[in-house]
């Protein structure tokens, strides 16, 4: 089973928590989810008392290199990003996980932790291809 929580998970677990009706819960979940997209989509942090802010920043523009043809430079265009920043319950919960137990399902399955570079940003845009 993949390590990944997906929105179906959340919805079935709010469910079996309140006993709301699903498709009530479901349509809960995506409103709730469009009002984060809606206000990051306009330029806005989205703060989330305890679990972490999402911020938009600005990448300045800069020059990469295409792996394929090192000999060319690949313009960059500036651009928004969105980072997120985990909030002191979250990084609280995070310190006590099994770092081994992580890293031995991280090896198990390397297709659910993907973006694995460190730079807390997806992969929009990069001219490195994927592992």
């Amino acid at each position: 089973m993949a390590n990944n929580l997906t929105k179906r998970e959340i919805v079935l677990e709010i469910y079996e928590k309140t006993g709301f009706p699903q498709k009530q819960v479901q349509q809960t979940v995506q409103m709730s989810l469009d009002i984060i997209l809606n206000a990051l989509a306009a330029g806005r942090n989205v703060e989330l008392r305890n679990f972490g802010v999402f911020e938009v920043q600005v990448r300045k523009a800069r020059i990469g290199r295409n792996p394929n043809k090192p000999e060319t430079d690949v313009i960059i265009p500036t651009r928004a990003v969105v980072k997120f920043k985990a909030g002191k319950v979250l990084k609280a919960q995070i310190k006590q996980l099994d770092l081994e137990k992580l890293q031995a399902e991280k090896a198990a399955n390397p297709s659910t932790f993907e973006d694995d570079d460190g730079d807390d940003e997806g992969e929009e845009g990069s001219t490195s291809p994927k592992a």
